[in-house]
């Protein structure tokens, strides 16, 4: 699902109601139901797609007159995205980051960063080409808008906006953590091309000369 239609279940029409009754607590498909209206087939049915998405999750089962119903809860992938406090809370912690230690170390402390988030993206295979675009998607899901271009010499993923705005604005080296980690999703260094005009763009390239695919 893409960032947007992601927002969109989570707070609007009925899969946003269900969401947020969900929030406040766990519920079995015929409380729900009675909570917003519809039947249980359609209560299924807006569940299926929730759970599909990773916005709902099971919780266990609660005793039925006949037999057992399930529980759901709202996952912690959607806690997230719901929550407004991480940006300003993580915008804070890099202020404080750079008022406390030298710019070097900063800077060294975000490519740290950047390359320990490949724990969780395992590394792509096939050409470059086929890496580059792995890339793109990942910044995608992490939720840029980018696309690939190919030059004479160099792939470029040009974004159109920048995820990490709230905080590279203010704190350039904070694009670096994406660097160094697009550089480990690679397996080929990867240069930042960012555009930090009238608006910030994320923008990156990587050689096209002698790379050889991974296997």
């Amino acid at each position: 699902m893409k960032p947007l239609e992601r927002q969109r279940a989570l707070t609007q029409g009925t899969s946003g109601r269900i969401v947020e009754l969900l929030r406040r607590n766990p519920l079995t498909t015929d409380a729900i139901g009675n909570a917003v209206g519809l039947t249980r087939t359609a209560v299924r049915a807006q569940l299926a797609a929730l759970l599909r998405d990773g916005i709902v999750e099971e919780r266990g089962l609660q005793r039925g007159p006949s037999k057992p119903a399930r529980i759901y809860g709202i996952s912690a992938e959607a806690e997230l995205q719901l929550s407004r406090v991480y940006v300003p809370l993580l915008t804070q912690l890099l202020h404080v980051l750079a008022d406390r230690i030298p710019r070097a170390e900063f800077d060294a402390i975000m490519r740290e960063v950047g390359r320990g988030l490949m724990i969780d993206h395992p590394i792509p295979r096939g050409s470059l080409r086929q890496r580059v675009l792995a890339a793109s998607a990942l910044l995608n899901d992490l939720g840029g808008t980018t696309e690939v271009d190919e030059e004479e010499r160099h792939f470029v993923i040009l974004g159109h906006g920048c995820p990490l705005a709230a905080a590279t604005a203010q704190y350039p080296e904070a694009c670096n953590a994406l660097e160094s980690l697009l550089s480990e999703f690679v397996g080929q260094r990867v240069r930042k091309c960012c555009e930090q005009y009238q608006r910030q763009r994320c923008c990156f390239k990587v050689a096209n000369g002698a790379a050889r695919a991974v296997r």
